[in-house]
């Protein structure tokens, strides 16, 4: 519905998409000359743009316009591959990038020990669940048996739309996170952490940036 309410007509099916970026990113330059319409703020201010997807049309897009790339990897991760290498494969040097840049969107689930990781991300598990019954809504809180909620069916269902995510302590996430990187050679991760309990979220995200600084510093070391 947000997407609709955003598009010019109701009729539009994406085609136009690229004439859309193109006119965004010329009011993002400075105004020419009797210029009628600008972008107040943003024109000038060399706002930078990158293109999300989800499959390969905005990844070939943004390597043939040279802008940085986010794959959605945190509900289409068996695209993942297939976009960066259309992204790479496509890239021409920009004045935005000489080389590309792609960052990638997981989900990220820490907590103290895998079992409890594992608790807590059943919240992202039903939440996507009532997305496969047609039945979205608010968050809802951690469960300790799916198996009571989902068929088969509907657990790989679920399953195929969140199998890359980051599950568990902070030994697990490292070895999770240093496997995606090598596997994909992002230039950066975006975490997202559905949790249901705020202080499980915050400890989730401490768990993670520990995880980050101690892996920098092994690196810089």
């Amino acid at each position: 519905m947000t997407a609709r309410a955003l598009r010019r007509t109701l009729h539009s099916n994406g085609d136009d998409f690229p004439e859309l970026l193109e006119e965004l990113r010329f009011f993002f330059q400075r105004p020419v000359e009797n210029q009628r319409v600008q972008a107040v703020p943003g024109a000038g201010m060399k706002i930078p743009i990158w293109l999300l997807g989800s499959s390969g049309f905005s990844a070939r897009l943004a390597g043939q316009l040279g802008l940085p790339f986010a794959f959605a990897g945190h509900f289409s991760p068996e695209y993942i591959l297939p976009a960066l290498k259309i992204y790479r494969e496509s890239f021409e040097a920009s004045d935005e990038l000489e080389n590309p840049y792609a960052m990638l969107a997981m989900n990220a689930v820490a907590a103290d020990t895998d079992e409890e990781a594992q608790f807590l991300a059943t919240t992202q598990f039903q939440s996507f669940l009532r997305l496969t019954r047609g039945m979205p809504g608010q968050m809802l809180p951690p469960v300790r048996n799916m198996d009571e909620i989902w068929t088969p069916d509907e657990k790989a269902a679920v399953e195929s739309r969140l199998g890359g995510s980051i599950i568990g302590s902070a030994a697990t996430v490292k070895t999770g996170m240093e496997k995606i990187l090598a596997e994909t050679g992002a230039d950066e991760l975006m975490l997202n952490a559905m949790i249901f309990d705020h202080a499980s979220r915050l400890r989730s995200y401490e768990i993670v940036a520990e995880v980050r600084s101690q892996s920098a510093s092994a690196h810089t070391g």
